[in-house]
């Protein structure tokens, strides 16, 4: 269960300021953050189905998913994945797209940047959890610098789990259990399944994006960030 949390127009500094943890079994085939070839989007790449979980533009669009817990998922609809790279390779308005979703099948899935809110959604232990630990560290830095690297290892490697009679019931007990911390590892039959990318969006108010990784790459912990400013539409 992938989890996100962000503050937009809230802080002086940082019009922008954007948290997420991707879950996915370890063996997916999977790309680090960089510009894609013959594109204008950066951000990490799945490697079978060719969409994306967070990316952005050089013109300032951003778009990132979380996918939801489902007790009987739709296998033959589309790929999730590729809503981040519709919408950034689109120019509609965050609101015309999303309207357009309703037409579309797709595996369940959260689409935050367009703020649409399900009113039979279940509130989770993690985001709970991540919602409270992120206000404290927001009063902690005030108006000043936040050092990204630190916040996200304080609020997104956070291993601790939810109590099982707080869980949702929507699947087996032992699997929400699993999922229920905000850094997810869990031994499956079909091989590690959890937090293989930590990722952190910031956008300064002068335009200046940095887009900062900590990725699992063949079972090694490894970092890299991009920064570049956002270019003025003609």
């Amino acid at each position: 269960m992938c989890i996100a949390a962000f503050i937009w127009q809230a802080h002086p500094l940082y019009p922008l300021l954007l948290l997420q943890n991707r879950d996915e079994y370890h063996n997916r085939p999977t790309e680090p953050v960089a510009w894609w070839d013959g594109s204008e989007i950066l951000g990490g790449r799945d490697a079978v189905a060719g969409g994306t979980w967070l990316a952005c533009s050089r013109t300032g669009r951003v778009a990132l998913l979380t996918n939801v817990l489902e007790l009987h998922p739709f296998h033959e609809a589309k790929s999730r994945g590729e809503l981040p790279v519709l919408f950034l390779e689109s120019t509609k308005s965050p609101k015309e797209f999303a309207e357009g979703l309703v037409k579309d099948a797709h595996r369940g899935f959260s689409w935050p940047s367009c703020a649409f809110k399900c009113k039979s959604g279940l509130p989770w232990h993690k985001v709970q959890r991540l919602e409270l630990n992120f206000k404290d560290l927001l009063d902690k830095y005030g108006e000043n610098e936040i050092p990204v690297k630190e916040v996200l290892e304080k609020l997104m490697r956070d291993k601790v789990k939810a109590d099982k009679s707080r869980l949702p019931g929507i699947c087996s007990i032992d699997w929400e259990f699993n999922l229920s911390s905000i850094f997810v590892e869990i031994d499956t039959p079909l091989g590690c399944y959890g937090t293989r990318s930590t990722a952190a969006l910031t956008i300064r108010a002068d335009g200046e994006v940095s887009f900062y990784e900590i990725y699992l790459e063949k079972d090694v912990w490894k970092e890299s960030i991009v920064n570049y400013r956002i270019q003025k539409l003609n």
